[in-house]
């Protein structure tokens, strides 16, 4: 049934020649359909939608891989006004088709494009998030979150070579005993550098003597740590004060509620990255 001209999922997988279910997976993994959603619920699609689909099918009957075929298929389908959702439909694809190059070109293009905070808060975290989504959903293969995440985080560090350099003050960021996910943090510290700080990075699964030692020698003006564990956090109290006593502390994380930093006295970092990097870089003003 048509309405408003638009098909319904039914009538329209049928008249593309495809099924509901492949059209569902398209739209989620790739985003090559964008139906409209009626007051009641249902899905309609338009013809771009109908030669998006058919120039899918024509990459695959070329031999394209489904991700090199959506790509191909995506290339003329967002206006010059929404280009993070090409790059980011660009970058998925090539993750997904473990495109090596092709990845590392997304990405350069992206920061060129974009600028840095758009970058990172537009198009690294959320294909980030969509990765490890898929692959608690098991669209996304863990080889192919992996592979992601190695080469994001490495595009990152490249990005932060010498950030310890310079005369702004100095942020000690590190990642609390066994937190193995850094790559936020990375981003964190190069929105930070752009700020005019200087960066020391003590990166993932970091021992909290450490940290404490490392923060007695460099004397920072901030120490930010980002936990997961709520368990940790209330476990490792003192040893928090202690850090809290040589630096300003800040806790992010899942693991940094309100209540537990409340407790220990030390501040929470909220909001995204950005916003987070933000609020350490008013301290040079306060």
């Amino acid at each position: 049934m048509s309405v408003g001209g638009g098909r319904r999922i039914g009538e329209f997988a049928r008249r593309v020649g495809v099924t509901p279910e492949l059209l569902r997976a398209w739209e989620q993994r790739y985003g090559l359909v964008r139906p409209v959603r009626t007051s009641g619920g249902f899905r309609l699609y338009d013809e771009e939608d109908a030669e998006r689909v058919a120039r899918m099918r024509q990459g695959l009957d070329q031999g394209l891989s489904a991700a090199e075929a959506a790509r191909v298929a995506l290339e003329d389908a967002f206006s010059p006004d929404r280009p993070i959702e090409a790059a980011g439909i660009r970058l998925m694809s090539a993750i997904e088709s473990y495109d090596e190059a092709a990845v590392q070109t997304a990405l350069d293009d992206g920061l060129t494009a974009f600028g840095l905070e758009t970058f990172v808060r537009d198009l690294i975290l959320p294909t980030l998030t969509a990765v490890g989504r898929g692959w608690e959903q098991g669209s996304v293969e863990i080889s192919q979150e992996h592979f992601a995440s190695n080469l994001i985080q490495g595009r990152l560090l490249s990005l932060a070579r010498l950030w310890g350099r310079g005369a702004g003050p100095l942020a000690l960021l590190a990642c609390a005993p066994g937190e193995q996910h850094d790559i936020s943090l990375i981003a964190f510290g190069l929105i930070l550098r752009s700020h005019g700080w200087r960066i020391l990075f003590l990166g993932a699964d970091t021992p909290l003597a450490t940290l404490q030692e490392t923060a007695r020698t460099t004397g920072p003006a901030v120490i930010v740590l980002v936990t997961f564990d709520t368990a940790l956090v209330s476990s490792e109290g003192a040893s928090l004060r202690r850090l809290a006593r040589i630096a300003p502390l800040f806790l992010s994380g899942p693991g940094a509620s309100p209540d537990l930093t409340g407790q220990l006295r030390v501040r929470r970092l909220g909001g995204d990255v950005i916003e987070a990097a933000h609020t350490v870089a008013k301290m040079t003003n306060e």
